[in-house]
């Protein structure tokens, strides 16, 4: 009997390897092989090609009256992905001659992991043989090994709750393409206005703050307060605060401090970074998270750094030991004192022993320096080493101690002071989080003083913040919107400065609206999918789908009411929009898009599905195998009419063009290139339509004699033409030859 063991991607199946003893062996009595995905092999088909024939049509127009889409309509028909060919045809080969298959893929409480294998379990066909469960806390030999021998008879694909949880939510993020097309259609411009339950959430809280902070109004108030000879400041919560300076009463005299209470307090470290607060902090020094991620990617690669998509925000406690060794190197890497790093033993508050890649942190490879980071993986990698090797190293520091001193004035007891006097800086002297730096705190080696004098103070409302990545990534995490690898990947999607409609605009950290953001934010009010609270509802379906008391199918069912509820609010919003960012109160059509992986380039692009309209021709509409081959650089070719009225065959490809200083992919004539499968003979030549005969005798090298062609002046002649090749050019066409 022979064990086919299904890892998510090759990095794992290395660790794998290396914990049984090779690709393919014999573990105690057991013989296995293992194979790797690389993440989804498998995404959910076009809309359109997952219902019936008869309702391609109306699931491929973005025309409102064919929303909602009806969930029971769609077979959830997958296609592979591009490029995944070969790693398909490897896991096939593998696992068909296995008799036992083990889900191997990463244990997330999103159930991805599982969702990854049954979809090539599914598309491969083979549910008839024997399934058991690898459960794995971190990659580490040990726990691997016990794994393997551990593993969780499985019964079926659908019995598993973690693959029906994953199942509901891809299929409501499927369903919720239907929002770029209400936005798009009711904002009634020429842009694509990207909506779903991360997008949305963005675009709504940044628009919410940006709206918050330059409202704010600079008004001040006055009112008495004490200041001792240290700077701690002394309040009255209940003294009565003045719009007016000279309304402020006087009165008040000098008086001595008391000392109420003093108290030793400990401040643990922070906790581990994710890619997203990774993000955040690099954000500040003018480095995009589409930068952080693909140097980061790289750098995983060699194992310089951990698995960045991890949920994980701890370690386990073979993970701590794995890089315990490597503590000193890296610190001498990233500059931080040893001697500091006394705590080595795993803290409870950061060591679990739950999750599977652990939290973002050093690999086990260590580089020489931070200079050789630099010149292998570029500028970015010793900013992203150096954080998360302080953020790492500070969990081994001690404890930040301070000492809280609290008092009043003995004259005037309801006015208190207080402040925080270090005692000693533990990780703080590795790795200070920005966190503590906002906390309202005084922080003093001196203490509180021993006499205060009153003095009228000046304040003002506390403007609220400018929106920053750092700022928008505790906001979604606050309310579990996302997971930090994805908020990551989204941001970098939403904030390209290359893409063609982006939404957020980032410098610095800093977020702005781009135009599409400012439209996209200006519909939101009032509707289902702007409500921040849908991720909630959604979380809650899919445990609801994960326990069994609910199905995926009855989940979906409140889509369409909220897809016709949001239709009637983006529209009355969409008149506000247009009035308010003063543009045309007419909306416009928007061209029906086709979108997928470019191979040429390998980003993902979108190109208008109908090309080469004009006053004589409504224009050639490309189906999905053009639309394919033109994703994947192939030279296609159609009948088509040119703005003469003539009659010719189109042969071009998708190219990279721009107008008005944007960039945009489209399919582009390319006279150079012959289809070989287009005939040399037009269907049409100065007036006269070829008849199959005449076609026939060209193509084999013979001479026609034709009357009754027009010259461009409208005269009527005869001549002989055959195929041939012109003076000074170099392909075949038919010419004219007047003297026989």
């Amino acid at each position: 009997m022979t064990i086919g063991i299904l890892t998510e991607k090759p990095s794992a199946s290395r660790n794998f390897a290396a914990a049984l003893g090779g690709m393919a062996g014999n573990f105690q009595g057991q013989d296995y092989k293992i194979t790797a995905a690389r993440g989804h092999l498998y995404e959910f088909a076009d809309p359109a090609a997952m219902v019936a024939p008869t309702l391609a049509e109306q699931y491929k127009s973005w025309e409102l009256e064919h929303l909602p889409w009806n969930p029971a309509d769609f077979a959830w028909k997958r296609v592979m992905k591009q490029g995944a060919q070969a790693t398909v045809k490897d896991i096939k080969t593998t696992l068909s001659a296995c008799d036992e298959i083990v889900i191997a893929t990463d244990v997330d409480p999103s159930g991805e992991g599982d969702l990854i294998f049954w979809a090539i379990i599914d598309e491969l066909k083979l549910h008839g043989k024997k399934f058991s469960r690898m459960e794995f806390t971190d990659e580490a030999a040990p726990s691997l090994q016990k794994a393997f021998l551990a593993r969780r008879p499985v019964k079926s694909m659908q019995s598993e709750a973690a693959f029906r949880m994953a199942d509901f939510r891809t299929k409501f993020d499927l369903l919720s393409m239907q929002w770029t097309r209400i936005a798009t259609k009711t904002a009634g411009q020429r842009a694509v206005l990207r909506q779903g339950r991360l997008k949305s959430a963005m675009i709504k809280l940044v628009g919410d703050q940006l709206k918050a902070h330059n409202d704010y109004q600079k008004i001040p108030f006055y009112g008495n307060r004490f200041r001792d000879e240290n700077g701690v400041v002394y309040i009255n919560p209940e003294e009565p605060v003045f719009a007016d300076r000279k309304d402020v009463p006087a009165g008040y005299t000098p008086s001595p401090v008391v000392l109420d209470n003093r108290s030793l307090k400990r401040q643990a470290p922070p906790r581990l970074l994710d890619l997203a607060g990774l993000s955040a902090r690099l954000s500040t020094k003018g480095v995009k998270a589409s930068m952080v991620l693909a140097t980061y990617q790289k750098m995983y690669e060699d194992q310089v750094v951990s698995y960045p998509r991890t949920e994980d925000k701890t370690i386990t406690t073979e993970q701590f030991n794995q890089l315990l060794p490597h503590v000193d190197k890296i610190a001498a890497v990233v500059g931080a004192d040893v001697s500091l790093l006394t705590q080595r033993t795993p803290r409870k508050t950061h060591v679990k022993d739950s999750g599977a890649h652990g939290a973002n942190r050093p690999g086990p490879n260590v580089p020489a320096s931070l200079d050789a980071l630099k010149a292998k993986y570029g500028v970015i990698a010793p900013l992203i080493y150096e954080e998360l090797g302080r953020s790492y190293l500070a969990m081994l520091a001690e404890d930040y101690v301070y000492e809280r001193q609290e008092g009043h004035l003995a004259k005037y007891p309801p006015f208190k002071g207080a402040s925080n006097v270090p005692k000693s800086l533990g990780y703080k002297a590795i790795f200070d989080t920005e966190e503590a730096e906002e906390k309202d705190e005084v922080e003093s080696a001196a203490g509180l003083g021993t006499n205060a004098d009153p003095f009228v103070h000046e304040g003002f409302p506390k403007r609220p913040v400018h929106p920053s990545m750092k700022w928008l990534m505790k906001q979604l995490e606050k309310r579990d919107v996302g997971t930090g690898a994805t908020r990551t990947s989204t941001y970098a999607e939403v904030t390209n400065e290359k893409a063609k409609y982006p939404l957020l605009s980032e410098k610095r950290g800093k977020i702005t609206m781009a135009e599409c953001g400012e439209m996209g934010y200006r519909l939101l009010p009032g509707t289902h999918i702007g409500d921040l609270s849908v991720t909630e509802f959604v979380q809650g379906e899919m445990k609801a789908v994960a326990a069994g008391t609910k199905t995926a199918d009855d989940a979906l069912r409140i889509v369409a009411d909220w897809v016709i509820e949001d239709i009637t609010v983006m529209q009355a919003n969409a008149v506000t929009m247009r009035k308010e960012l003063g543009m045309t109160t007419a909306p416009v059509q928007t061209r029906e898009k086709f979108e997928g992986c470019f191979k040429k380039t390998g980003e993902l692009v979108s190109f208008n599905r109908v090309w080469g309209t004009n006053e004589h021709w409504k224009g050639h509409r490309f189906t999905d195998d053009e639309c394919e081959k033109l994703l994947d650089g192939a030279v296609i070719s159609f009948d088509a009419i040119s703005k003469k009225k003539s009659e010719y065959t189109a042969v071009g490809t998708l190219e990279e063009g721009t107008f008005n200083g944007r960039s945009f992919h489209g399919f582009k004539l390319d006279f150079d290139k012959q289809d070989p499968a287009a005939s040399l003979v037009p269907k049409t030549m100065m007036g006269h339509r070829f008849t199959a005969d005449e076609r026939k005798s060209l193509e084999a090298g013979k001479k026609i004699y034709v009357d009754g062609l027009k010259s461009s002046k409208g005269n009527t002649f005869g001549a002989t033409l055959y195929i041939g090749i012109k003076d000074g050019e170099t392909k075949k066409r038919v010419l004219l030859d007047f003297g026989k």
